[in-house]
């Protein structure tokens, strides 16, 4: 069990990490996928940082925890995602029902629950 989740949570890290090397390498394309369009030099420069600086610190502190089987670091991307997967919530609430708006949330609670699994099974140390 142990093995399958390390593979799991690497999976999780790898997305993570891709993402936020998009985000660094390419903002503009990736910043479509989100509904976002980022104006001038200075909205690039903020997808750059903020969104690599999401996925990046997730998807390092996964990759973490799943190489050293340590639950400790799966705390930081589950915070992250959980955070992510509220304001999308408060945003359904306040906001409305936007089309396609349940496939992140989707993929958030997908990688949320691999983690406090994961976690779980790696013990909490």
């Amino acid at each position: 069990m142990k093995i399958l989740m390390r593979v799991l949570v690497l999976l999780v890290a790898a997305f993570n990490i891709l993402m936020g090397v998009g985000f660094l390498l390419q903002p503009a394309r990736l910043a479509q996928g989100f509904f976002l369009t980022p104006e001038g030099a200075q909205g690039l420069a903020t997808l750059r940082a903020d969104f690599s600086a999401f996925f990046l610190v997730g998807g390092a502190f996964a990759a973490y925890g799943a190489w050293r089987a340590r639950g400790g670091p799966l705390v930081v991307p589950i915070a992250l995602l959980g955070v992510a997967l509220s304001g999308r919530c408060v945003s359904l609430a306040l906001d409305g029902m936007a089309p396609g708006a349940y496939v992140p949330m989707a993929i958030e609670a997908v990688m949320i629950t691999l983690l406090l699994a994961a976690r779980s099974v790696f013990g909490k140390r």
